[in-house]
């Protein structure tokens, strides 16, 4: 079994070390090949000592490197992870979101063959991806990087944020590549759908291995049992508890 190249992105404030933190101790605990778990963020002030953290990479393109705001904003910083220097690894890597929950195994998803592979977006009928969990070639999808810097001005006013851009992108060169049905499910979507919240308690889809949190509620939020909306009830989700550690 060939090791593997796990990576995370954290920027600004939004989320907390305690996010990286729980996210490598999930991953230790649900991969069983030897691994490289690497952070790049801006601060890795609390971030445990273990745990390797890198500076944001370098991209090549100023908008990016200066992080201008607009860069900050709907995960476009996600997009330094397809730089020429990624802190010297190779080969196969798997980048996780900080707002997700490991509920099962994590070495299939270095099975499937692929360029890239990435979780189809559950509510959009077209190609799009939901980048919470995607796995690429490091430092061998540049050619993407190139094309943002060409497409700047279009980028921003086509793609409403970095999934859209990144997907349709390896879309159009036919190299899209979508992780089997039900191993990522959105918490809200197939943990919680509506009205089961109002009336049951959250559940794990069968077959499930990564629950993501995008958009409200977060982690931290359903263990206390906050929704984040006022039409959507959530009470406190014990197995949330028990597996985002």
């Amino acid at each position: 079994m060939s090791p593997a190249n796990v990576i995370c992105v954290k920027w600004g404030s939004k989320y907390g070390p305690d996010y990286v933190n729980k996210l490598h101790s999930m991953v230790r605990r649900n991969l069983s090949r030897p691994f490289r778990f690497v952070c790049f963020t801006d601060d890795a002030a609390g971030i445990d000592a273990d745990i390797e953290t890198r500076p944001l990479p370098l991209t090549g393109i100023p908008e990016f490197d200066d992080r201008e705001p607009w860069t900050r904003a709907h995960g476009w910083l996600k997009v330094t992870s397809f730089a020429s220097d990624l802190a010297g690894l190779e080969g196969p890597t798997l980048f996780l979101d900080l707002d997700i929950v490991v509920v099962g195994p994590l070495d299939p998803f270095f099975d499937p063959p692929g360029r890239f592979l990435v979780i189809k977006e559950w509510d959009k009928k077209d190609a799009t991806g939901n980048t919470s969990v995607y796995r690429f070639e490091a430092g061998r999808c540049t050619d993407l990087l190139d094309h943002l810097k060409g497409n700047l001005v279009s980028a921003q006013r086509d793609f409403r944020n970095e999934q859209e851009f990144v997907t349709d992108y390896f879309h159009k060169a036919g190299e899209l590549v979508y992780w089997p049905k039900g191993w990522c499910v959105s918490f809200k979507r197939h943990c919680i759908p509506w009205p089961l919240g109002w009336f049951g308690a959250a559940r794990i889809p069968e077959g499930a291995r990564v629950v993501t949190f995008h958009g409200k509620p977060n982690p931290h939020d359903v263990i206390a049992g906050k929704s984040g909306k006022w039409y959507r009830r959530v009470k406190p989700v014990a197995w949330v508890d028990e597996l985002w550690r």
